[in-house]
């Protein structure tokens, strides 16, 4: 009887602890540093895009073509930060299925100022996810630089926006299946930077060479532009990475002190074999170096440990080296500005290179998911990096087409001639 009226009080017990514990389990709060912080990211992030990106490029151009490069990067921003709010937010981050997202959150419904994500308000969060969805578009301008009409530019650019990149963040990020199966992605190597790089490379391959390509000299006008835009990528990608721990903690710390050794690494890796193989180091291979390192890391940086970034940072180097001095004139595309030699070969090292580093007898902090061991993560980051080149090689193509049969994909021969500066917007970057 004794034990009969013990378990009776115990289960009454329970039955009125249940709400109260349901009723006293803590609700997501605002954290003012982590909001601060990611305050912070989102603006180095547009830094990244407008004025770095833009210039950048611009300066890799020839000075015919400078201010059309300057326009396209900034339309594209522009442009895109319209579709995102419109549409491109719920397709990457609400409720869907494993591909792609809904469109409960269209037009930004239901989300306002209150409204949190995770301990940051939710309108910060889509306002960040907005900066890395506008400069991944930007990047692929660089492969057709010089020969694409501005118009099939706004037409692409919007449309790959919606079928391509939505998609893709949402599969790694927004609960789809690559994030599913445990894939390693923590700013961008997929999403953003292989996404462009085969974007790329398949809209060079599409419209075709520059007229003389191969045979006129076409250098850059403008190294002290490049640098300075190359600058300006690398203090912003601070917030690119370490942002995307989304709050301030010892994981953007980490982020932040990746991004900075595989940076300077890859810089190093770059301007030695340049130096050892062509007798001289340049200052735009140095800082083609930089954006490769930056590159690598990004899906690396919180995963990694500093003495594996390092590492990577030196592959990505003397890799994209190799790929836009051999692999280029191999295979004889013309990739006006290296975004695929750069972007995609770097993407894809770092994207892979994580699926070992990320083990920590290595120094890193633990693999994805479920994955237990380098060998099964290196899968399913193989997985990931091979789906991307088809899903968005593809896709690209497809919508290269489309565009094609609206509004034509190349200026006219005078056009190019030219130049796009005068013959697209009616101005020059420069009135001697």
């Amino acid at each position: 009887m004794k034990t009969f009226l013990v378990n009776l009080a115990l289960l009454a017990i329970a039955g009125f602890a249940g709400p109260v514990l349901a009723a006293d389990a803590p609700k997501p709060t605002l954290n003012t540093g982590d909001t601060a912080w990611m305050l912070t990211s989102t603006v180095l992030v547009i830094i990244m895009i407008v004025p770095g990106l833009a210039l950048f490029y611009s300066g890799m151009v020839r000075s015919k073509n400078a201010l059309s490069v300057l326009m396209h990067v900034f339309v594209a921003f522009s442009l895109v930060s319209v579709l995102w709010a419109l549409f491109g937010y719920s397709l990457a981050f609400s409720e869907g299925n494993s591909v792609v997202g809904g469109l409960s959150k269209s037009f930004l419904k239901g989300i306002t100022p209150d409204t949190l994500q995770g301990t940051i308000p939710e309108l910060l969060f889509a306002a960040f996810q907005l900066t890395f969805a506008a400069i991944t578009p930007a990047l692929i301008v660089g492969a057709f630089a010089e020969r694409m009409k501005f118009s099939a530019v706004l037409w692409f650019l919007g449309l790959w926006l919606l079928a391509v990149y939505a998609p893709m963040a949402h599969m790694v990020w927004g609960g789809g299946w690559l994030g599913a199966m445990g894939a390693i992605d923590f700013a961008g190597g997929t999403v953003v930077h292989i996404n462009a790089g085969v974007a790329g490379l398949v809209a060079a391959i599409v419209l075709g060479k520059r007229k003389g390509y191969g045979k006129v000299a076409m250098p850059p006008h403008n190294l002290t532009f490049t640098l300075t835009g190359a600058a300006l990528l690398w203090a912003g990608w601070f917030g690119f990475n370490a942002g995307s721990a989304v709050a301030a903690n010892g994981s953007a710390a980490l982020a932040m002190m990746n991004t900075q050794l595989a940076t300077a690494a890859a810089v190093l890796g770059w301007m030695f074999a340049e130096w050892l193989i062509k007798g001289k180091p340049s200052l735009l291979g140095a800082a083609s170096g930089a954006i490769a390192g930056l590159v690598a890391i990004t899906p690396a940086c919180g995963n990694a440990g500093p003495m594996g970034a390092m590492v990577l940072g030196v592959v990505a180097g003397v890799g994209s080296f190799w790929a836009v001095t051999s692999l280029k004139h191999a295979l004889g595309y013309d990739d006006s500005l290296d975004v695929f030699g750069v972007h995609g070969v770097a993407g894809i090292i770092g994207a892979l290179g994580i699926g070992i580093l990320a083990s920590p007898d290595l120094g890193g902090t633990g693999f994805g998911g479920t994955n237990a061991s380098i060998g099964a993560q290196l899968v399913v980051q193989a997985t990931a990096v091979g789906f991307t080149l088809v899903y968005t090689g593809v896709l690209s193509y497809i919508l290269l087409k489309i565009v094609d049969m609206i509004v034509g994909l190349r200026v006219t021969d005078a056009a190019e001639a030219e130049g796009l500066d005068l013959a697209e917007h009616g101005e020059a970057a420069y009135n001697n």
